[in-house]
């Protein structure tokens, strides 16, 4: 299985996921909050793809995109919670 990430967002929201044969199979969606901060208020894989790191994928890349783009993120998703917490790196972006 060869999956990329895609993104997609509008001047509100955006999602993060990877696709397979035109389905969502995992995505982590965000809001903004303020011109310089996300929230990161879901996370679902599907169970069929469950144990395969996706969730950690999209968060790191969802990390990248709030470097970029000079973003604070505040984390309302449990799995993105407990990730922060658990790991150091990504505390220049975490509220």
């Amino acid at each position: 299985m060869d999956l990329h990430i895609k993104h997609k967002e509008n001047t509100t929201n955006g999602i993060f996921y990877f696709e397979e044969d035109h389905k969502i199979v995992a995505e982590m969606e965000y809001t903004y909050s303020e011109i310089d901060k996300i929230i990161i208020n879901h996370t679902e894989v599907k169970p069929q793809f469950k144990g395969q790191g996706l969730g950690i994928k999209l968060l790191d890349e969802t990390v990248t995109f709030a470097r970029k783009n000079n973003l604070k993120i505040t984390a309302l998703c449990p799995f993105v919670e407990v990730q922060f917490e658990r790991y150091d790196k990504y505390n220049d972006v975490k509220l």
